[in-house]
């Protein structure tokens, strides 16, 4: 996968953010194979999936914050 650095995004997430975050993901993802592109998409579907979870049950939410800052970090 390519190194493009992630935008920095404000405390009150503007539509300028939005705009930032779209174009950095597009050009993350022109550069990718499709198996590369498969593979974001299931990093991302699982990080929301977690968050979801974590939304339901308060005391598991430490816990997916460790994992996600985890998953950052790889």
């Amino acid at each position: 996968m390519t190194d493009i650095p992630e935008p920095e995004v404000s405390p009150a997430f503007t539509i300028e953010d939005i705009h930032r975050v779209r174009a950095w993901i597009h050009e993350k993802r022109k550069r990718m194979s499709p198996e590369e592109f498969r593979a974001d998409s299931r990093k991302s579907a699982e990080r929301i999936y977690a968050l979801l979870d974590a939304k339901k049950d308060p005391k598991a939410s430490a816990e997916v914050d460790r994992q996600l800052k985890a998953a950052d970090d790889d």
